[in-house]
């Protein structure tokens, strides 16, 4: 499954690169070499995808800035959904922001990761021609002299235990504080759009899908703990560094936009 040809060419690149990423830290970082260059390549790939980030915090950013005038639109033309379509769309062309400019950036981000939890999930990864398994050989190596391939169902033997332990730990943590912005979020969402009912103009079930994305949203970044459950150590170890990573992101670009006259909520 999914071992279609530019997916395994793309894992087999990923894969040397981590090999030898690897040998350059070895002097460095001795036996931990591997697992420091899982972290490496992690890191090197989010800053090369950095820049659709950017562009999709740019356009959430939009589409905030926008969010008075567009319920002001809905509220006009709630008995006339084809013009408010094209007074929507006529503001989003105005302002040079489009309603999807948030999503497209993150679709676009999906190939990166799919290939590298492909890469630490699997071991997939067979070197040019055939020559050999970068991939697999990458699980082979160790961490705290517990194999990179090891699962939590293998046993928490000897080192395994304390190693898994503070990366769970780390994610539990992680998740937590991802969770606890989401509720934030989506409860100044619902604020904004007058909550549920037909508070501004709109119908009974306006506030029917904010609802239930606000009780569904604080509850994905945990998805990331269940995964760690099953996937190898090497796996786990792209997901602490992957998921830290995007805890900064939200920390540094999406940080609370005060409006003149508005305090700044310190706990977000």
């Amino acid at each position: 499954m999914l071992a279609f040809a530019p997916l395994h060419a793309a894992v087999g690149v990923a894969a040397d690169t981590v090999t030898w990423l690897a040998g350059t830290l070895h002097p460095l970082t001795g036996g931990a070499a591997t697992a420091a260059a899982i972290v490496l390549f992690t890191i090197a790939v989010r800053l090369l995808v950095s820049p659709l980030t950017l562009a999709q915090v740019r356009g959430e950013r939009r589409r905030a800035a926008l969010a008075p005038q567009v319920r002001d639109l809905q509220r006009r033309y709630a008995d006339d959904p084809a013009r408010l379509q094209s007074e929507l769309f006529g503001l989003y062309r105005s302002a040079g922001a489009s309603p999807v400019a948030g999503c497209l950036p993150a679709l676009l981000q999906a190939p990166f990761f799919l290939v590298m939890y492909r890469l630490f999930s699997t071991g997939e990864g067979s070197t040019g021609g055939g020559t050999g398994d970068a991939g697999a050989g990458l699980l082979a190596e160790r961490l705290a002299g517990v194999p990179l391939g090891w699962h939590l169902s293998d046993g928490l033997a000897g080192a395994a235990g304390p190693l898994f332990g503070a990366l769970l730990a780390a994610l539990v943590a992680l998740a937590w504080w991802s969770s606890r912005r989401a509720r934030r979020a989506a409860a100044a969402g619902t604020t904004m759009t007058g909550g549920t009912g037909t508070a501004g103009g709109g119908t009974p079930t306006d506030g029917a899908v904010p609802a239930v994305l606000g009780r569904v949203l604080p509850l994905l970044p945990y998805l990331t703990v269940v995964a760690a459950l099953v996937v190898p150590l090497a796996a786990v170890l792209y997901l602490v560094t992957t998921t830290a990573w995007t805890a900064l992101e939200r920390a540094v670009l999406r940080r609370p936009q005060v409006s003149a006259g508005q305090p700044l909520d310190r706990n977000s």
